[in-house]
């Protein structure tokens, strides 16, 4: 299962930390791990080309995002990233554990 911990402070998410595999089929062909990793990408594309400068650091399986300067506009991506995962959680059950923890 893939845990995705999303990060919130002031009422604002403004970082996530994903570990793991999905289980829903054998690596370089589980297409939710797919799906996770091309909205986690786009995510960090985005708040980068933004300005929002965010510190990801990437290790084997792993992959932490905190943006630096966080606003309203941020929030809105990142929420947009676990609203994401909750449809890909409704297609692919029991394939993603999403929490939130304020920091």
């Amino acid at each position: 299962m893939i845990r995705a911990d999303f990060f919130r402070s002031k009422g604002i998410l403004n970082g996530f930390e994903f570990s793991g595999h999905s289980g829903y089929a054998e690596a370089g062909e589980d297409i939710a791990c797919a799906a996770v990793s091309s909205a986690v990408q786009l995510a960090v594309n985005i708040l980068d080309s933004l300005g929002f400068e965010p510190d990801v650091s990437v290790g084997d399986n792993i992959i932490r995002c905190v943006v630096k300067r966080p606003d309203d506009a941020s929030g809105v991506i990142l929420e947009q990233l676990r609203l994401h995962f909750e449809a890909i959680l409704e297609e692919f059950p029991n394939t993603i554990n999403i929490t939130i923890s304020e920091v």
